[in-house]
């Protein structure tokens, strides 16, 4: 029974069963990417549990979309990161999750599109004038149309019929989307900014990574990723000091001085820099392992 069972998710899904995203590219089930699709649930899944257990406070719709917010730049990152990871870590399976990753993206912006609505109680013409008269609602809702383009056009089908060059181009509007969402991530935060600017910073990362293998003719010397780590950090904490400097007229000194008081705790300059240094180390280390056969 159990053999029976085994070749059966070895053989290839038919019809619409092909498209599960649990499938891999040749339609066979997947266990790896069905554990990925599950954790990219759980996010939405713990918001929920919190929700309907009355954790997310007095304004428990307006906490849900927030932290939903959160996650769908956390995962918009995240699917930019599907390529370096690839790449430095010679793992060519992670490329079947880009588009689960970015997919699920779309669907928190969607979600948190929604939630809006709802913290709105669904009054459609106040939503859609909020979107225009506040920038930052414009900004997001610009992010989440580049999103909602991205994902119809996701599937093995729509590349096909917008050809190679037209659908690499479309989906290349991820990066302008990103930024647009981190730039709405500044504007709508009103307490602590420094979630936006660890956000800021990877992107920084994930980004100057790009540019550098976009400029390369052969792969990227194994010291150049950890450099540009010390970078984003560098570059988040001057980011940083600078912000404070024009909103509140703090000192950039002082701002600058806090990254180096233990007291002040994880500053999001070193947080920056410790995510992606390890990423960079953990590519230097499957670099020197020998290579697969």
């Amino acid at each position: 029974m159990f053999d029976a069972t085994t070749s059966a998710l070895r053989r290839p899904a038919s019809g619409w069963l092909r498209a599960m995203p649990w499938c891999d590219g040749a339609g066979r089930f997947s266990a790896f990417k069905l554990i990925a699709l599950i954790l990219l649930c759980v996010p939405a899944a713990m918001i929920a549990v919190r929700y309907a257990d009355g954790a997310l406070g007095p304004r428990a719709i307006n906490a849900a979309l927030h932290e939903i917010g959160n996650w769908t730049l956390r995962l918009m990152l995240l699917s930019l990161a599907v390529r370096p990871a690839r790449t430095l870590l010679q793992w060519p399976r992670l490329m079947q999750l880009r588009r689960m990753v970015g997919v699920t993206a779309f669907v928190y912006a969607a979600a948190h599109l929604l939630l809006y609505m709802a913290d709105e109680a669904f009054d459609l013409q106040k939503v859609a004038s909020e979107i225009v008269l506040r920038i930052y609602l414009t900004i997001g809702f610009v992010a989440l149309l580049v999103l909602t383009a991205m994902a119809v056009t996701s599937t093995d089908g729509m590349a096909r019929r917008l050809g190679g060059r037209r659908w690499r181009l479309l989906h290349q509007l991820v990066y302008g989307a990103a930024l647009l969402s981190v730039i709405h991530f500044f504007m709508q935060t009103k307490v602590t900014v420094d979630e936006p600017w660890i956000m800021a910073g990877l992107f920084a990362w994930l980004m100057a990574w790009r540019a550098a293998v976009w400029r390369a003719r052969s792969g990227l010397p194994d010291w150049l990723p950890a450099a540009f780590a010390v970078g984003a950090g560098i570059a988040t904490a001057l980011g940083e000091s600078v912000y404070y400097w024009i909103k509140l007229g703090v000192s950039p000194g002082m701002v600058l001085a806090a990254n180096l008081d233990s007291a002040a705790g994880s500053r999001p300059a070193w947080v920056v820099a410790a995510i992606c240094l390890g990423f960079a180390m953990a590519g230097i280390v499957r670099n020197r392992l020998p290579q697969r056969s």
